[in-house]
């Protein structure tokens, strides 16, 4: 019997009987009761106060909006996957145009210098945004690994807005984190941002410089005809 074995054999074997998990009361960290709307104007509020952008816009409209933020920021070289339906409609809505499309499902060996100095940009989906803290959560995939939100110098991320929950709690519980942990999942508050001894907050000193949120509305959005 291993040593591992006989502590676990010990343990069960309690004269007080076996070991329980104490009752635990999470109602400080969920139960927040915001409606839509108080999501919305918490996720937008909090992103912007670390230089995160949100672009309003409808889900059938978006990729225009996409084209206009790539051309606003002077965007040439894009990295994005090419399965997922975001990267999908990307593709299909900017191969006339001047963007060039890069692909990232290869070796980091392959194009890992390529990546760090001629990507413009990197093109994600998220799975949803938490509204208490203004952060975005993607799990990373082959098709569009963790590197393309991480390494560009602009990162642009594509949000439903009914994806939004109000706490990380929530997302955990209603998404079943418990039952199958991700073994990557990325939490985003705005640009990269350091700090020195001072605690003097940077911006964009390494990984993406900006951070543009493509927030998806199911009908047009405020401002947006599409």
């Amino acid at each position: 019997m291993s040593a591992r074995d006989a502590i676990l054999k010990r343990l069960r074997e309690r004269t007080d009987g076996p070991l329980s998990a104490p009752e635990s009361d999470f109602a400080v960290v969920t139960h927040r009761g915001w409606s839509g709307q108080e999501r919305l104007e918490r996720f937008e509020r909090w992103i912007a106060s670390v230089h995160g952008e949100v672009v309003h816009t409808s889900r059938k409209g978006w990729t225009e909006a996409l084209a206009r933020v790539l051309a606003d920021k002077g965007v040439r070289r894009l990295a994005l996957g090419k399965q997922h339906p975001v990267a999908a409609e990307a593709r299909q809505a900017l191969v006339d145009t001047e963007v060039e499309l890069v692909d990232v499902n290869r070796d980091i060996e392959a194009w890992q210098r390529e990546q760090f100095e001629s990507v413009d940009a990197g093109l994600t989906s998220t799975l949803g945004g938490i509204a208490e803290t203004g952060s975005l959560w993607l799990w990373p995939t082959p098709d569009e690994p963790r590197l393309i939100s991480l390494v560009p110098s602009i990162h642009v991320a594509v949000l439903d807005a009914d994806t939004l929950e109000d706490t990380l709690f929530d997302v955990v519980e209603k998404h079943g984190w418990a039952n199958g942990m991700p073994t990557n999942a990325l939490l985003i508050s705005g640009p990269s941002k350091t700090a020195d001894i001072e605690q003097t907050l940077a911006y964009g000193v390494h990984g993406p410089r900006e951070l543009v949120v493509l927030l998806r509305h199911a009908s047009a959005a405020p401002g947006d005809e599409k």
